[in-house]
């Protein structure tokens, strides 16, 4: 077992949710991935993650989505440090595009906003700009439902990969 993991398992509750929020943002999420404890592993921490995931309701969603800045930008209001620095790191090739690619993705994430009310929300990690932006394209046709889940998914892939660096920390 994992330092990381060894320390987490024996923090109270309450803590533990808090230590882990910045991977998904939601408290829901962290309070059922601290209820699963004692976890072993990288393996059983990825299985808690989808367990907690499958049991959230619409509003932890998008508390979840509220965690997150814009693609391409930095400007929300991260529930944490951790979060902001992971944030950059995940939108690290986004941010070396040029103006028009900035200026392609500033308007995309208004337009989606305007059509479903919140911000996109993609696992953009190794993803370029140009790649991202198709994706908003494409899922900016999807109806609300359909998007909802698409995100959710997106969220989902997102707080794995933070675990995995959490771990490591």
């Amino acid at each position: 077992m994992s330092e990381v993991l060894a320390r987490w398992n024996d923090l109270p509750s309450k803590e533990a949710a808090e230590e882990v929020l910045p991977c998904c943002g939601s408290k829901a999420w962290a309070e059922k991935m601290a209820a699963q404890r004692p976890i072993a592993d990288e393996i059983a921490l990825l299985a808690a993650c989808d367990t907690a995931c499958e049991s959230l309701a619409e509003s932890d969603w998008l508390e979840a989505f509220r965690s997150h800045p814009r693609i391409g930008e930095r400007s929300a209001a991260p529930i944490s440090a951790r979060s902001a620095v992971w944030s950059g790191e995940e939108q690290r090739k986004v941010e070396i595009e040029s103006d028009d690619v900035k200026m392609n993705m500033a308007e995309g994430n208004r337009t989606y906003e305007e059509r479903f009310g919140r911000t996109f929300i993609i696992c953009a990690t190794g993803k370029s700009a140009p790649e991202i932006l198709e994706q908003m394209k494409r899922r900016l046709q999807n109806d609300d439902l359909t998007e909802l889940y698409e995100a959710a998914e997106q969220q989902r892939q997102i707080a794995r990969l933070r675990l995995k660096k959490w771990l490591a920390s």
